[in-house]
């Protein structure tokens, strides 16, 4: 491992300080960090451990209905906070479906929206790839690539990101607050993460030194709790990564007519991707198995291989169809055994997706 300077800052002005100095990175859980740096796939200067900085380890509710979770919220402690949970339970699923216990219990709010991809490519530093290492190429084109993006992508980069917290976090509207040597700004997740272009090395729209210091739910996303569910597709049910996933969220007036719809896929695309094409479609029409089933289509009919990986339009539009028949049949007062598995089957639902 390459020799690194290590700062621990006492105030979010000394992080900001300290991290705009070249090749600086910060530290939470280093969940994913440490595995980059002991692979050699990120070298820094300077790591800059955030871990004890006040104030960001708090989960806020707004008198309006919406919520304010600090950077350093664990995954594992909003998962299971009861209140969120029960406002925002697309997000708990997703959240529970990642990774392993003692990952949730330690990995962060900021560091999930962070985290790299998991593309072979990237973490093999004897394979060219741009988004390791600008300008030399990309190794996934042409090679093993069943699993890669389907939206998104560029001749220079085919990977995907790889959170499941950030699906239904996109679909519902949510806000970075993301802290400079300007002063604060906030950004709309949307438009946080980059589209690769020419550029894949550059993941985010966050400057030198800019700090997560939260992520905002507005109340709007609140209202759905009652339809509100995430599936996702893997290669096995305990600790993969997302092969294909989707978050949907629904009102649904008393004439079982669909008012609002939201829907976000991952495991597709460089970036969480939202299908608002799909959401418009929705609305006016009956809450019912043709419905879901077009909007699946909606949603992946955008969609074009990089590779090896065309049957992720079809799964695609056959999980959309599935979390927003989930989503219609009503959020479970309690999360199921396998939190987001297609094989967690509720009543009157067929095993396959």
């Amino acid at each position: 491992m390459k020799p690194f300077d290590y700062v621990r800052p006492t105030s979010i002005e000394e992080a900001v300080a300290a991290a705009r100095a070249p090749d600086a990175v910060y530290l939470a859980a280093g969940t994913n960090l440490l595995d980059l740096m002991k692979a050699g796939v990120t070298r820094p200067a300077r790591v800059v451990d955030i871990s004890y900085l006040p104030g960001l380890n708090a989960i806020e509710r707004d008198p309006d209905g919406g919520v304010r979770i600090g950077a350093l919220v664990t995954n594992a402690d909003l998962a299971h906070d009861e209140a969120f949970a029960d406002d925002f339970p697309a997000v708990a699923e997703a959240l529970l479906s990642g990774a392993s216990a003692q990952l949730r219990n330690a990995a962060t709010v900021a560091g999930n929206l962070m985290q790299r991809t998991r593309c072979r490519y990237f973490y093999d530093t004897a394979s060219a790839c741009n988004k390791r290492t600008a300008g030399t190429g990309c190794d996934a084109l042409g090679g093993h690539n069943d699993g890669h993006a389907v939206f998104g992508w560029s001749d220079a980069c085919i990977a995907t990101h790889p959170s499941d917290f950030c699906v239904p976090l996109v679909a519902l509207d949510a806000v970075v607050e993301i802290a400079g040597e300007n002063g604060r700004r906030d950004v709309a997740l949307d438009e946080f993460h980059r589209l690769p272009g020419d550029t894949p090395d550059q993941e985010t729209v966050l400057a030198p030194g800019e700090l997560i210091v939260a992520v905002r739910l507005p109340a709007e996303a609140a209202g759905l709790r009652a339809h509100a569910r995430y599936l996702k597709v893997r290669e096995r049910t305990s600790y993969a990564f997302a092969l294909v996933s989707a978050a949907a969220a629904l009102a649904i007036d008393d004439d079982g007519t669909i008012t609002d719809a939201r829907i976000a896929l991952g495991g597709v695309a460089p970036k969480p991707w939202r299908a608002r094409t799909a959401e418009q479609g929705l609305i006016g029409c009956k809450a019912d198995a043709d419905a879901f089933a077009a909007a699946g289509r909606t949603a992946m009919a955008a969609a074009r291989p990089s590779g090896d990986n065309a049957h992720k339009i079809t799964l695609g539009a056959r999980v959309v169809a599935r979390v927003l028949a989930r989503a219609a049949a009503g959020t479970p007062r309690e999360l199921p055994a396998l939190p987001a598995s297609p094989f967690a089957i509720q009543a009157g639902e067929l095993a396959h997706v």
